[in-house]
């Protein structure tokens, strides 16, 4: 094999992670290699991240001491890093107030507006002085119930620069689904949408926001961010986001200076097997594994015009909004991405420049399915296509190099909501293999285990591990004690290895040095004994043009486990008995005798998470006649009625 894409000489030369390689290497005497600076950056944490706060050029009012870089290092968890440091995270998102363009906002009814970095210091001076009229304090919750806005950028910045944690659900949850997150960490302010649309069509919030208003007595204040954007009308009792934003005409925005690892943000599990768990981030691990993610790995700089597909109910909103730190410019899109057309997302990507493209897996293979060819629009600009959410298929990267651009740094990454980050992407100055993730990020000493905590061979199927603690390990969950108290937190990362954090995904290293990732380690099939990830069946079988998407479960049966598939068709496909033969055939010589399935159904629908992830353990749980525990934690739940007592799964 050869790798489908190579850096120029010139282009790594020119990296930021070139550059850092250099300093480091002259500095603390190591070969001035890739192998080399990732030796030295998990072997000497301290220093490696101490290089990454004075490379990317934290803002702080006080650095830590160089003995208090890191302390109780070898305790995971239990680590503590930049002790004595004050800083604000807001502070380093607009350390830029020029006209340069800070955010690029489109709708998918093609409504757009520009944010210059000043106008954004602007608007977040007088929100930040607001909140503070209102009595916020640091430490307190504020709540973003909203669209992917810019006003919902100013909010978050506005609520970080006092201190405040901030956290946020997307428009398409339910009252219920948000009352289960907000309820647990209280805030006193809530931002709110009034409705929004999605596929053409308008969805009207208000009731929800009544509801959540009445049902969560936290909330002092309710700040409604109106559809239209200069509509003052709001319910009774609540401000409008256009009124409160002009009455507090501040000029000068105070950052307040806090601890390294003060609450920034709190983040959301999934909540498909029980309340979801309240993840608390810090606002000095964030900033810094972000900063480190953004400049050294992705190549992020100021001339950029930095995009990716989320909502704010998403880890991935997080991530992008960190990008102003970088000084580039975000694109925010709201609404479908199929919509108008599937193509929708590349005209946008022409129209601004975008030169950091992202997305999720699935959206990727989505738009191989609808025959989308982004070659076809002006994509000069582009240089990087990120990728996450699932496991990018080889045909996705297939896709990727021959319909959008041949010359382009592919950045397969994956981390995910617990760490706000990623333990593997993507590296300017290696190749791109077909099929896997670069290698692992600085300062992760990603691994990949066998069952009995031993390094596993390249080649053979593992544990995803971090065997060592890193900045943006969670501070706990929210209204529990310290991490080393928190049971809870202990269970849920560090319960299967001593002191190893233990991600839960199935993975193996390969030859490359690369990772490739088979799915969720507890989703993972075991007919007979042998373990077989999920992601392997379904990339082959979403190659079938009849197959939109699929779902493949472990159901029990005869004292062992029999692997069932089901997949939801395009329009007008049917599930015969030859597509089934050629869906058996295709796994026998791709995969292997035992990835082939004992039953093939069709299905109407798929059932997902919020966030836009299939749920294979809801439908294990349906199949054998199990309750789901927390349907509210998905977008769809109707879906799981697909699955519900089908005599198929019956029969032998």
């Amino acid at each position: 094999m050869q790798p489908l894409w190579r850096p120029t000489e010139t282009a790594m030369r020119e990296s930021a992670m070139f550059a850092f390689m250099q300093r480091a290497a002259a500095r603390y005497g190591f070969a001035e290699n890739y192998d080399a600076l990732y030796k030295w950056s998990i072997e000497n944490r301290a220093e490696f991240w101490n290089e990454v706060w004075d490379f990317t050029g934290v803002i702080a009012s006080k650095k830590s001491a160089p003995e208090n870089i890191l302390q109780n290092g070898d305790a995971m968890p239990g680590a503590k890093w930049f002790s004595g440091s004050q800083l604000n995270f807001a502070e380093n998102m607009l350390r830029r107030r020029d006209d340069a363009p800070a955010i690029l906002f489109y709708g998918e009814d093609g409504s757009s507006r520009t944010l210059t970095y000043a106008e954004l210091y602007k608007e977040t001076a007088r929100v930040s002085a607001g909140l503070r009229a209102l009595g916020l304090r640091a430490g307190d919750r504020v709540a973003g119930y909203l669209r992917n806005t810019p006003e919902t950028v100013v909010a978050m910045l506005a609520a970080s620069s006092i201190g405040a944690v901030w956290s946020s659900c997307s428009p398409d949850f339910g009252a219920a689904g948000v009352l289960e997150r907000f309820g647990q960490i209280r805030p006193r302010i809530l931002f709110a949408a009034d409705g929004y649309t999605y596929n053409g069509k308008y969805f009207d919030m208000r009731a929800s926001v009544q509801t959540i208003a009445r049902e969560l007595d936290s909330i002092e204040h309710v700040i409604v961010v109106p559809f239209d954007a200069q509509d003052t009308e709001v319910g009774k009792g609540m401000l409008s986001y256009a009124n409160f934003a002009k009455e507090n005409a501040s000029e000068k925005l105070l950052f307040a200076q806090l601890p390294f690892d003060h609450p920034l943000c709190i983040l959301y599990s999934s909540g498909t097997t029980g309340a979801p768990k309240c993840i608390v981030h810090g606002a000095g691990g964030t900033l810094l594994q972000h900063l480190k993610e953004h400049q050294l790995h992705v190549g992020l700089r100021e001339t950029d015009v930095f995009f990716f597909i989320t909502t704010c109910g998403w880890m991935m909103w997080n991530w992008l909004i960190s990008g102003l730190a970088s000084g580039c410019a975000l694109v925010l899109y709201d609404g479908a991405p199929f919509h108008p057309r599937p193509s929708h997302l590349w005209e946008i990507a022409e129209r601004a420049r975008i030169s950091i493209f992202g997305g999720g897996a699935r959206y990727i293979a989505a738009l191989a399915k609808h025959r989308v060819r982004p070659r076809d629009f002006n994509l000069g600009a582009l240089r990087a296509v990120l990728s996450t959410g699932s496991p990018l298929a080889p045909e996705s990267f297939d896709y990727i190099y021959k319909e959008i651009k041949t010359d382009v740094h592919l950045a397969s990454i994956s981390g995910g909501t617990d760490i706000v980050s990623c333990f593997v992407l993507g590296n300017p100055l290696r190749p791109v293999w077909r099929g896997e993730i670069q290698g692992a990020g600085l300062g992760m000493d990603a691994r990949v285990y066998d069952a009995g905590g031993a390094p596993a061979p390249p080649g053979s199927r593992g544990e995803l591990v971090c065997a060592r603690a890193f900045p943006s390990m969670p501070l706990g969950f929210w209204g529990t004690n310290a991490p080393e108290e928190n049971e809870k937190y202990r269970a849920a990362y560090f319960s299967r290895y001593e002191n190893t954090w233990a991600h839960g995904d199935f993975a193996e290293i390969t030859e490359n040095d690369g990772f490739i990732i088979h799915g969720r380690s507890d989703a993972v099939l075991n007919p007979g004994g042998v373990r077989i990830g999920t992601a392997e069946i379904y990339r082959e079988v979403e190659k079938f043009d009849e197959i939109l998407e699929s779902i493949c479960i472990a159901q029990k049966w005869g004292g062992d486990v029999r692997v069932v598939l089901f997949v939801q068709l395009r329009e007008g496909a049917v599930l015969s008995e030859e597509l089934k033969s050629r869906i058996r055939a295709a796994l026998r010589e791709n995969a292997s005798p035992r990835h082939i399935p004992k039953k093939i159904l069709a299905v109407a629908d798929i059932p997902r998470t919020l966030s836009g992830k299939i749920v294979e353990l809801a439908v294990r749980s349906v199949v054998h006649g199990e309750k789901v525990a927390n349907r509210a934690a998905l977008a769809n739940p109707d879906a799981l009625e697909c699955f519900r007592d089908l005599p198929e799964l019956q029969e032998e």
